[in-house]
């Protein structure tokens, strides 16, 4: 009698066990989306970049390097890769990427339905990016499409992080 009592008193531990352990989990989930909100909201975000998609047939491309673009209200600041083609040169050779800030740019935000965010921007005083699209999920993880004036299309796939605040 005593082994079947051990035996119910183990199987109730272990669902009330993995109840709460089921509830920790929902709950850091929560706090991760409440923090990516904020960041959102707040526009003051970095999309770091993991991959990159060109559109000529050519595969992905996984980043090493530290590749980012920095949201705050008042700039964007792209730097970016490049891989696919340019339909005119870049003046200076060491500006191949997508590198600019802007200060001077519109800002759209749109929640979309089944969570997470769709943000459009398009800087007014750069030569070369036209829109950056960029699409954020509610944990963090985001797109972002560049197209430009003078340059085939390209896509990122990364995440989205708090921005540090320089001091």
């Amino acid at each position: 009698m005593k082994s079947v009592q051990s035996k119910v008193i183990t199987v109730l531990l272990l669902v009330v066990g993995l109840f709460i352990s089921n509830l920790q989990a929902q709950d850091k989930k929560s706090e991760k989306q409440q923090a990516v909100e904020k960041m959102v909201s707040t526009r003051n975000y970095v999309f770091k970049v993991q991959t990159v998609q060109p559109t000529n047939p050519s595969p992905n491309r996984q980043i090493t390097s530290d590749y980012d673009v920095k949201i705050t209200p008042d700039s964007v600041i792209s730097y970016l890769p490049y891989f696919g083609r340019a339909y005119t040169a870049p003046m200076d050779p060491t500006k191949g990427g997508i590198q600019f800030t802007s200060t001077k740019f519109e800002y759209k935000e749109e929640v979309r339905k089944k969570g997470g965010w769709d943000i459009t921007i398009k800087p007014q005083d750069t030569q070369d990016a036209r829109l950056l699209s960029l699409t954020i999920s509610d944990n963090g993880f985001a797109s972002l499409q560049v197209i430009s004036n003078n340059r085939q299309p390209i896509s990122f796939t990364g995440y989205i992080t708090e921005r540090k605040s320089k001091r």
